[in-house]
């Protein structure tokens, strides 16, 4: 972790200046420069206009796509727009996950910043290399599989926040509204 640290304050005497126009106001302070690291989130993304991004909703949907444009909200617009699709059929604890990908072509696609979770600059070199254990198959096929997927992970989830609160433990949106 970086330290930063502020320059001395002057002396009031030393603000006044000679003369009339002194009368124990100087010139206005000068504003603090931040140190080029300090910039937000949307100005970081200069550095990543036009080039390939991968880009992580909060939603779980995974966009790949040339980053054209992006404002001060870090809304995002992408060219070449792909959405990718996994479906895992191997057992969770198996150290290398297998299963079944697919893309769907988006074209340009908005992002709002605020469903941004995660973004990174793709190696155009491996771009094209399929994920190890996952082999490429129809959409409809895939988005199924993941369907599925989610709702027994879901009815999981039911079953354990249905544990929890016999046991007096409150989980997400269990809890009363008190006005």
């Amino acid at each position: 972790m970086e330290n930063i640290h502020e320059p001395p304050q002057p002396v009031p005497s030393q603000l006044a200046g000679p003369g009339p126009q002194g009368l124990g106001r100087g010139a206005p302070p000068q504003p603090q420069q931040l140190p080029p690291q300090m910039f937000t989130t949307a100005a970081q993304l200069l550095d990543l206009t036009d080039k390939k991004l991968l880009v992580c909703l909060r939603d779980g949907r995974k966009l790949t796509g040339v980053l054209r444009s992006w404002d001060q909200f870090a809304n995002l617009v992408l060219q070449s727009t792909i959405e990718r699709i996994y479906a895992t059929t191997s057992d969770p604890a198996e150290p290398q996950p297998k299963g079944l990908y697919a893309d769907q072509s988006h074209g340009i696609f908005l992002v709002r910043g605020e469903n941004v979770l995660l973004l990174g600059e793709i190696d155009l070199d491996k771009d094209d290399d399929p994920p190890p254990g996952f082999e490429k198959a129809e959409f409809h096929v895939v988005e199924t599989l993941a369907k599925e997927r989610r709702a027994v992970e879901k009815a999981k989830e039911k079953n354990k926040l249905k544990k929890l609160a016999t046991l007096g433990f409150e989980g997400e949106n269990m809890g009363e509204i008190l006005l």
